[in-house]
């Protein structure tokens, strides 16, 4: 039976249906990045200058930028790292049926659960009377201050953003491990491989685009995220987007232009990170196909 013929009427129908989330991508998007990219470059006068674009270079803003990249790193690292293994434990491991539910469900909750809320469950937990530090301290004699730790820190704000990083790569890699195919696997068995030899030689390059593609996703994510931060440490690690808060929002370092030129700067290096992620899960959808 020929399908029916597209009626004018019907192909307005369902152009009205994409008109909210047009209007929200471009009253919330495209014109925020657009005020951005053009107040990068523009001076209080209305006039055009790349003196906001040098003010990048000053030491204060290079040193925050440094401290985001290596956290954006090492996070993005991490994250990818565990999140694959916890990923492959209850997608390819064997377990229970249930536990993979629950750890789906879990990570769906988890990869969103950032801001002042998380910054609270961490300080409640591992602050100076957090209770897993008071648990340590007085059940088995390890003072964690005494060690070197400290949650309002570059490790205590590194640990905070795993908390939504392992998540999200869990959420991420499960489809592409499920895309790995069993006659791979019983292919190279059949050739005498181990399962270390087809994890080397088959499954990690078949998912190397998937995981270069996630890495550069939450190298994104965690150089995006302020309000963990903020919550968590305050003033004590100058990290970007709180440059870019105290640019916009401060009382005394406050240089809405200069703010817009490290928002610009930020949204070079995700637009970058998000361009790469896109990339290579295309190449990767097209590899499992």
């Amino acid at each position: 039976m020929p399908p029916p013929p597209d009626r004018p009427s019907r192909r307005l129908t369902v152009w009205l249906g994409v008109v909210p989330f047009l209007l929200f991508a471009l009253l919330f998007l495209i014109l925020p990045t657009l005020q951005i990219v053009t107040g990068a470059f523009r001076t209080p006068d209305g006039g055009v200058t790349l003196q906001n674009i040098r003010g990048l270079m000053t030491p204060s803003i290079l040193g925050a930028l440094t401290i985001s990249l290596r956290l954006s790193l090492v996070t993005a690292f991490l994250g990818c790292a565990i999140g694959l293994i916890l990923a492959a434990a209850v997608t390819r491991g064997g377990l229970p049926g249930w536990l993979r539910a629950t750890t789906m469900t879990f990570s769906g909750v988890a990869s969103n659960f950032a801001g002042v809320p998380l910054a609270f469950a961490f300080i409640a937990t591992l602050g100076r009377l957090g209770l897993l530090t008071v648990i340590l301290r007085d059940w088995f004699g390890v003072n964690l201050m005494a060690v070197g730790f400290n949650l309002i820190s570059f490790t205590g704000l590194a640990l905070a953003y795993l908390y939504f990083q392992i998540p999200l790569m869990v959420l991420i890699i499960t489809p592409a491990l499920d895309g790995l195919r069993k006659d791979w696997r019983e292919a190279a068995e059949s050739l005498g491989a181990s399962g270390a030899q087809y994890w080397r030689m088959v499954a990690l390059p078949v998912l190397g685009p998937s995981l270069i593609g996630t890495f550069a996703l939450l190298f994104a994510n965690a150089f995006g995220a302020v309000a963990t931060a903020m919550a968590l440490t305050g003033s004590s690690l100058s990290i970007l987007p709180i440059i870019l808060f105290a640019q916009i929002r401060g009382d005394v370092l406050q240089d809405p232009y200069l703010g817009y030129a490290v928002a610009f700067a930020m949204i070079v290096v995700t637009g970058v990170a998000n361009l790469i992620y896109v990339t290579l899960r295309a190449r990767a959808e097209r590899w499992q196909k």
